[in-house]
């Protein structure tokens, strides 16, 4: 009994070559998928897109192991996806026009306080789901915006209107400092009451 259990946990139930070319497979699938799909399914704007992501790693697990659940089979899947995306990372890093190519541009939602609606019509992105990932940024409302640009990893970037408190604040502190130092540079000029 005891050797059967060593067997099923660590003899592979496939070739090697499958077990490596498995995840392969299935790992180029999903960068291109995810690519046409578009930078809105990696935002997970609305529920329907975190349900397609929750469930797409359990739609293709049987994909990429197969038959075979051994402990070994496992750790040489992961570990070929593993490996994949480090090569794929490393490669894209030193070939910035390809990463461009396989990661897309970012796409600009909101320019100079105008919403863009032709560019959220292409991303397929509404006003209350721009709306709503405003509000999760801490912007009481679309009109605070200045900037907001979808990145390729999924993200909206926004920019305020208004400067941050801290900007305000330093502007305030530099405006004052020009001015003192105006006062004192004409104090140094005017002469003093022994020279008159």
């Amino acid at each position: 009994m005891h050797t059967r259990m060593w067997s099923d946990m660590f003899v592979l139930g496939l070739p090697l070559a499958e077990k490596i070319l498995r995840p392969v497979a299935i790992y180029i699938f999903l960068v291109v998928g995810l690519r046409l799909a578009g930078k809105r399914e990696l935002a997970q704007l609305n529920p329907f897109d975190l349900v397609v992501l929750l469930t797409l790693s359990n739609t293709v697990q049987n994909a990429i192991i197969g038959d075979d659940n051994s402990v070994t089979g496992g750790i040489l899947g992961a570990s070929t996806l593993l490996a994949l995306n480090y090569v794929v990372v490393r490669f894209l890093y030193s070939h910035k026009k390809l990463e461009r190519v396989v990661e897309g541009a970012s796409d600009v939602l909101v320019d100079k306080g105008k919403i863009q609606a032709r560019h959220l019509k292409k991303e397929l992105l509404t006003r209350a789901e721009l709306e709503a990932a405003a509000h999760r940024q801490g912007f009481g409302s679309l009109d605070e915006i200045d900037e907001a640009v979808l990145e390729p990893t999924g993200i909206v970037s926004f920019t305020s209107k208004k400067p941050a408190p801290d900007e305000a604040r330093h502007g305030e502190v530099m405006a004052r400092l020009d001015q003192i130092t105006r006062e004192l540079a004409q104090l140094r000029q005017a002469p003093s009451p022994g020279q008159a």
